[in-house]
């Protein structure tokens, strides 16, 4: 039972860590910059291009929000049926296929659009719930290849997660490191230090734990994350 319980806070932890963030990168921002005399055809094929993506990307947004909407339905307690008014699923397996089909149609669909960028990478994501790594692991890295720093800093995150649940902490190491040194909006310097923090930890290697976690709490004393490391260095002790 111990074993179950730390397996599934696991799977909690990585599915809070590369959701919750996630809401904003859907907004979609793109910029025409005119330099110079263009000719009318090619300035009337720029802006037609311009469009066309806008659109495809406003069509992608609304079936990606809808699907990830269905991914954050509840899971329902065993031997309860469902209701017609609430979405809902029997098992966190169920939800995951269900959604996964639905975001890598919208990724195949959309993929030159900043929406299918998204969709790849919550394809990733119920490719993992479904225990599949090998196709988690390879949705992921496509995202974390691409160039929105951003989503690549989400697919980065749970990259770590998939390397430190298949005996890779080296990777995950590195990952979590490259994260910390290169923060971003979506995933901060404190987040990738505590999680990095939290593997030195669960690997026994406490010394390399402690540093981080003083270090979050020289840097950030007054933040919610110090309070945290707090809280682990004391049960280091």
């Amino acid at each position: 039972m111990r074993s179950y319980t730390r397996h599934q806070l696991k799977q909690d932890s990585f599915r809070t860590s590369t959701t919750e963030t996630i809401s904003w990168v859907v907004e979609h921002q793109s910029k025409l910059v005119a330099v110079g005399i263009a000719l009318a055809v090619v300035v009337a094929a720029v802006l037609g291009g311009w469009w066309y993506v806008d659109y495809r990307d406003q069509q992608a947004q609304s079936q990606l929000s809808q699907a990830i909407e269905k991914f954050n339905a509840p899971i329902r307690p065993a031997g309860q049926p469902a209701t017609p008014d609430m979405a809902s699923f029997a098992s966190a397996q169920e939800r995951a296929k269900v959604t996964n089909a639905e975001f890598t149609r919208i990724a195949d669909k959309y993929s030159f659009t900043q929406s299918g960028r998204v969709a790849r990478y919550f394809a990733g994501i119920t490719l993992h719930d479904m225990g599949d790594n090998a196709g988690a692991e390879k949705d992921l890295k496509d995202v974390a290849d691409g160039r929105n720093k951003e989503i690549a800093s989400l697919a980065k995150l749970a990259l770590a997660g998939i390397y430190h649940d298949t005996n890779r902490d080296p990777q995950a190491i590195a990952l979590y490191k490259d994260l910390a040194d290169h923060p971003t909006a979506s995933v901060g310097k404190n987040t990738a230090q505590f999680l990095l923090a939290s593997l030195y930890e669960e690997s026994h290697q406490s010394d390399e734990a402690r540093a981080l976690y003083q270090q979050m709490q020289k840097e950030s004393p007054a933040s919610p994350v110090s309070q945290l490391a707090s809280q682990k260095l004391q049960a280091l002790k």
